[in-house]
């Protein structure tokens, strides 16, 4: 068969070898081929033409015979292989990612699975939501999380790469997957950044995680230490040893002993309008006895050492991401690269060993005023991060 075009409508078949011929009707031209499998004689559709070209045709005829030559009937293997395509068109990662998130929700909390539907919906389901989850490749997983460790969130990406990890085990037991292709990806990120106490110091993470504090549902002594950690950030030992004899609520100051502090030096702490907030709430609950934070189980000792860091983990912040200590870096970090303020009076606040210009150590209430300020400003800062403000990054190291 030379050409195709001029044949006219007749009803005729005009054969090509090998049991191909073109059926020729008024409503079209027809690509088949007639062949035996099992001693059966059956007809194989191999397309309409102009759409499927002669030489696809003849492609798709050798591709059939081959089949047959294996033993497989070339018509059975093309609804084998429709039927596998309108499978995985239902089972797109993003479709058995928020299968796997409503079967396994109970158990985390409501603000953990908030994080990771949010994770999802914003860094994978763009690159790879869409495609068969029995197609994606390692490759593709990568292709997502290299996104996110370009813009200087390592920590979140090797998150969010072992998230991807449990979908695919999931449809693994599902049937939908053959395997976890993230284990291909041992060491293809960036370590995470080493340091003494884990902290988020981004802005956009420190939004998600005040959200997540201010979400938690857990004891109110609790949610009370969440919400002030970021706000008044004293060492996680001098939060929760605190009593309400160091505290005057009605001038906002917050007084720590000497013998409390880790310089040996009595500390200052201007409290914003929202932290006086906190502790009030918190006055009507444990203010009738020694600690602000007195222990769930006797009020004879203070909160225990791990309380925060624990609330951290249940709202899914690993000890690698975040720790009770690392609001003090989180603090830091924002006063003095996004807010601009005053390095001495950030090092100041943290109870640092600050000295003036002749080398002398400012005493407790050295530069109490901006101090104030200060604080309020930071406090005022969360406050509009949490509820969703225009985001200023940190400058690129």
């Amino acid at each position: 068969m030379k050409q195709v075009k001029p044949i006219k409508p007749s009803g005729d078949k005009y054969a090509d070898g090998g049991g191909m011929y073109l059926l020729v009707k008024a409503t079209g031209k027809y690509w088949r081929m007639d062949y035996r499998h099992l001693n059966k004689r059956k007809t194989l559709a191999l397309g309409v033409y102009p759409e499927v070209s002669l030489a696809k045709a003849r492609k798709r005829r050798e591709e059939a015979r081959e089949l047959l030559a294996d033993g497989i009937d070339p018509a059975q293997s093309k609804r084998d292989t429709k039927q596998a395509q309108i499978i995985a068109a239902g089972n797109t990662f993003e479709i058995v990612a928020r299968q796997w998130l409503s079967k396994t929700a109970a158990n985390r909390a409501a603000t953990t699975q908030e994080k990771i539907t949010n994770w999802l919906q914003s860094n994978v389901f763009p690159v790879i939501g869409k495609q068969a989850i029995s197609t994606i490749g390692p490759r593709d997983v990568l292709t997502a999380v290299r996104k996110m460790e370009a813009r200087g969130a390592i920590d979140s990406a090797h998150r969010v790469k072992q998230i991807c990890g449990q979908v695919f085990r999931f449809a693994v037991a599902e049937g939908t997957a053959e395997r976890d292709v993230t284990t291909d990806l041992r060491g293809a990120l960036a370590a995470v950044p080493k340091g003494h106490f884990a902290a988020i110091t981004e802005p956009k993470q420190v939004a998600e995680l005040l959200r997540a504090i201010y979400g938690y549902t857990g004891h109110p002594y609790t949610v009370a230490a969440l919400k002030l950690s970021p706000m008044v950030f004293v060492r996680p030992g001098e939060l929760r040893a605190a009593e309400w004899s160091e505290f005057d609520l009605d001038t906002a100051e917050w007084r720590i002993p000497a013998t409390k502090m880790k310089m040996g030096v009595e500390h200052l702490v201007p409290l914003p309008t929202q932290a006086v907030e906190v502790l009030r709430g918190l006055h009507a609950l444990s203010g009738h006895g020694r600690y602000v934070f007195p222990s769930i189980r006797t009020g004879e000792r203070c909160m225990s050492e791990n309380t925060v860091n624990a609330a951290l983990r249940g709202m899914g912040y690993a000890k690698e991401v975040m720790t009770a200590h690392g609001f003090r870096a989180m603090a830091r970090t924002i006063l003095d690269e996004v807010l601009g303020e005053r390095p001495d009076l950030i090092e100041h606040q943290l109870a640092h060993a600050v000295r003036d210009p002749n080398g002398r150590a400012y005493n407790r209430t050295s530069h109490l005023p901006e101090r104030k300020r200060m604080m309020q400003r930071w406090a005022d800062y969360l406050d509009s991060l949490r509820k969703g403000a225009d985001v200023i990054q940190l400058r690129e190291a």
